[in-house]
């Protein structure tokens, strides 16, 4: 298994960084890893409208699913029954939104073992047809080591996960519809909340780790949080 996790990923991240470090001028690893991060977000785009397309459909269901809970409030089964029957008539699937995060997922962990190895070391494993540098120039503008934390890039890396999640797509049913069914009112207040907490909670989450992680990690982590929010207000304005 992790041998075919080195083939799959951490070995073409690897090797796509060092490519892009050899022909740069001036050997700009900073430079790199944007371009790194713009080929996965340019292999992952169809996967990303996909979610976005699902989470935006979800959030104009949500009147609809509070209709369901209002009309059945003491059938469990009927309201699942007839969930899944709205899902199929509008060809929604709920889990869809959550397909590039677990593919994203181990991408990150691929990209997190480059910095935390690849950067360090002196013998990088690199392709036969590619030029092998050895150890990579991780100091970029003179101050900025890529291989070491840096506060200020995950403090911004922090607030452009929290705007990134607060420009979700989002609906709830309409007062009148709460008034009138109790149970679906308290399903929309718990959801509310956990919305909520994960408008902060994904920002503070972000803030702790990137503490700890290589800077060049969160510059990832940073340019792919920039192109999310560019697809997004693309997609939300269309």
């Amino acid at each position: 298994m992790i041998q075919f996790f080195n083939i799959i990923l951490y070995q073409p991240i690897l090797n796509l960084l060092v490519f892009f470090y050899n022909i740069i001028p001036g050997h700009q690893l900073w430079i790199a890893i944007v371009l790194v991060t713009l080929v996965i977000k340019a292999i992952l785009f169809p996967l990303n409208r996909l979610a976005l397309k699902g989470q935006k459909a979800m959030s104009e269901l949500q009147p609809q699913l509070a209709e369901i809970r209002k009309k059945y409030p003491n059938d469990k089964a009927k309201q699942a029954q007839e969930t899944i029957s709205l899902y199929q008539k509008s060809k929604v699937n709920p889990a869809i939104s959550c397909l590039p995060l677990l593919i994203q997922f181990p991408i990150l962990i691929a990209v997190f073992q480059v910095f935390r190895a690849g950067l360090s070391s002196s013998n990088l494993q690199v392709y036969s047809f590619l030029t092998n540098p050895g150890a990579l120039e991780t100091v970029a503008f003179g101050f900025l080591d890529l291989a070491k934390p840096n506060l200020f890039l995950a403090l911004l890396t922090c607030f452009l996960q929290y705007f990134q999640t607060k420009m979700l797509p989002s609906k709830t049913p309409s007062p009148n519809v709460l008034k009138q069914d109790k149970g679906g009112a308290k399903d929309e207040n718990m959801m509310a909340i956990m919305n909520k907490q994960m408008k902060f909670m994904m920002p503070i989450f972000t803030l702790f780790i990137g503490l700890t992680l290589p800077s060049g990690l969160m510059l990832y982590w940073l340019t792919s949080l920039l192109v999310t929010l560019i697809e997004q207000k693309i997609f939300l304005r269309s």
